[in-house]
């Protein structure tokens, strides 16, 4: 059986980061939303059509196969509250998970505005988010996305059982990850390392 911890906030929150720490700490593997954005964009170009599909195609097929080998995942993930559709998808990846047996967490990042630009320039998530380079861009569309969708959820709002809500404003990428394991009571995996972060 496999869980899945998705990692859910605005741009720039610090989804990767905690991730990062996640991933080290419970020896689970990690799909970043970027990882399946940024090849799909290679291949078909930004925000085309078959850009869109494959995306989405990568995606569905990585949480199958993580299903069927019983590979525990971490996914980083940038919800629109505001949308229902994205409730429905989060929901079948829930059930996904648990109908192979496993466990579904939902962790979801917030933090000042502030700090979310200053992210935003930081030379790791340059090296690991090739379209986040052009920084004008990037904060651009930031900043829109931060007028135009709710990117959490409200106080009382709670979306699934195991739905932990973390301001990381002023903590560090390993403090939020120890409170997640903390409240979820995780365990980590015993595998060698390359079983889980080969080539990162």
């Amino acid at each position: 059986m496999a869980n899945l911890i998705v990692i859910c906030g605005p741009q720039a929150v610090g989804k990767m980061t905690v991730a990062e720490s996640l991933r080290d700490k419970l020896r689970y593997n990690m799909m970043m939303n970027h990882d399946s954005i940024e090849v799909s964009d290679r291949i078909f170009g930004f925000a085309t059509p078959a850009q869109k599909e494959f995306n989405a195609f990568f995606r569905e097929k990585a949480f199958e196969l993580a299903v069927k080998h019983n590979v525990d995942l971490i996914f980083t993930y940038v919800c629109a509250f505001d949308i229902p559709e994205e409730r429905e998808y989060l929901s079948k990846l829930k059930d996904l998970f648990e109908q192979g047996g496993g466990r579904f967490y939902f962790v979801e990042l917030s933090a000042d505005l502030e700090t979310r630009l200053a992210r935003n320039e930081t030379p790791h998530r340059m090296e690991r988010k090739a379209s986040k380079r052009d920084v004008t861009w990037s904060r651009d569309n930031l900043l829109k996305d931060a007028r135009r969708h709710k990117l959490n959820s409200d106080e009382n709002e709670v979306w699934f059982e195991n739905h932990l809500k973390i301001d990381n404003t002023d903590l560090t990428p390993d403090r939020a990850a120890d409170r997640v394991i903390e409240v979820f009571g995780l365990v980590p995996n015993d595998k060698s390392e390359k079983e889980y972060r080969f080539g990162v």
